[in-house]
């Protein structure tokens, strides 16, 4: 695995597509939360799609359960960990993607904190598809089986410290309680990160964040 910087993996991107004559190609792009993932695969999308490989976003928090099932379940605390997701759902949206031309696909709407269904349209000019998530690259059962439709995948490296601070500043934007934000930061989103870096499998590249 290659540790890089964002222009050296743009590099490395640019000249796995030349040379990919696939319908469409998925960049699976891994890391915990608050390690920069919207931010950078915003980013790739714009870059691409300069250089002429149309690119849109498959987001893995689209496929959030809703609260209320979370709440059924009594995962509503562990919102955002590995077993509060639709996966089977995520991977039927994968297949699609990879033999259909036009799919409707959901987002997750983080003003809500909830998934909006058929709320993007990936079109059939889209040729590469970012997919985001903290957890697309486990190796545990099922989300081991997302990783067959990947070309290339990435993990996110960012440093514990940086982690923590985003996380705290994140939830502060809520404007929740500072027990709760410790909540959510120390016994919920900094423990999924530690998930991500040990039970991933290792990503052809290694993006420095």
């Amino acid at each position: 695995m290659s540790d890089l910087n964002y222009s050296e993996l743009l590099i490395k991107l640019f000249d796995k597509l030349k040379n990919n004559f696939k319908h469409r190609y998925f960049i699976a792009l891994s890391g915990p939360p608050a390690s920069g993932k919207s931010t950078i695969s915003e980013k790739l999308v714009n870059d691409l799609t300069f250089k002429g490989y149309n690119s849109s976003i498959l987001q893995m928090d689209g496929f959030h359960y809703d609260n209320q099932i979370l709440k059924q379940k009594s995962l509503l605390l562990k919102k955002g960990a590995p077993e509060t997701f639709d996966v089977m759902g995520f991977l039927n949206f994968l297949s699609r993607l990879q033999n259909e031309d036009e799919v409707a696909i959901p987002i997750f709407d983080r003003s809500i904190e909830l998934s909006r269904s058929s709320a993007v349209i990936i079109s059939k000019e889209t040729r590469v598809i970012i997919v985001e998530g903290n957890y697309i690259l486990l190796k545990t059962h099922p989300w081991s089986e997302l990783n067959k439709f990947f070309n290339t995948t990435i993990m996110i490296s960012t440093k514990h410290e940086i982690l923590e601070r985003r996380l705290i500043e994140r939830w502060k934007s809520f404007n929740i309680p500072e027990e709760e934000i410790k909540q959510k930061v120390f016994e919920n989103d900094l423990p999924n990160g530690v998930n991500v870096y040990k039970n991933s499998i290792l990503a052809d590249y290694n993006l420095l964040n």
